[in-house]
């Protein structure tokens, strides 16, 4: 039987996170995602693949930079509005989703692996 901790933990970071202030692209471990991003400084993403949401086939439902054929998309799940280069995301607040791929345009941040 599963330890109960470990199964809520691996959905909290319990796997790790990863630093970057760097323009260039960052994936989580093979069968993984980022579940988490902390913002550290003042941080814009990348319009093209600065958040790659997990897809599941259907739709995409965290907030993203990409439709599923790679284009910037202006309506996800709910009707919300992707991530444009212009947004700007202050220190000190925590955003949760699922993520294949973050790249940052300018700032810091930490982002948190999980399943």
């Amino acid at each position: 039987m599963a330890n109960i901790d470990d199964l809520v933990n691996k959905n909290f970071g319990q796997y790790g996170s990863v630093f970057t202030s760097v323009d260039g692209a960052i994936t989580p471990p093979t069968n993984k995602v980022f579940i988490a991003i902390t913002i550290l400084g003042t941080t814009t993403f990348d319009t093209n693949g600065g958040l790659v949401a997990e897809y599941d086939g259907s739709e995409r439902k965290y907030p993203t930079t990409l439709d599923a054929a790679g284009n910037p998309v202006y309506a996800q799940a709910g009707g919300g509005d992707a991530v444009d280069v212009a947004d700007e995301f202050p220190a000190g607040i925590t955003i949760f989703g699922r993520w294949s791929s973050i790249n940052v345009g300018s700032g810091m941040i930490i982002a948190y692996i999980g399943d």
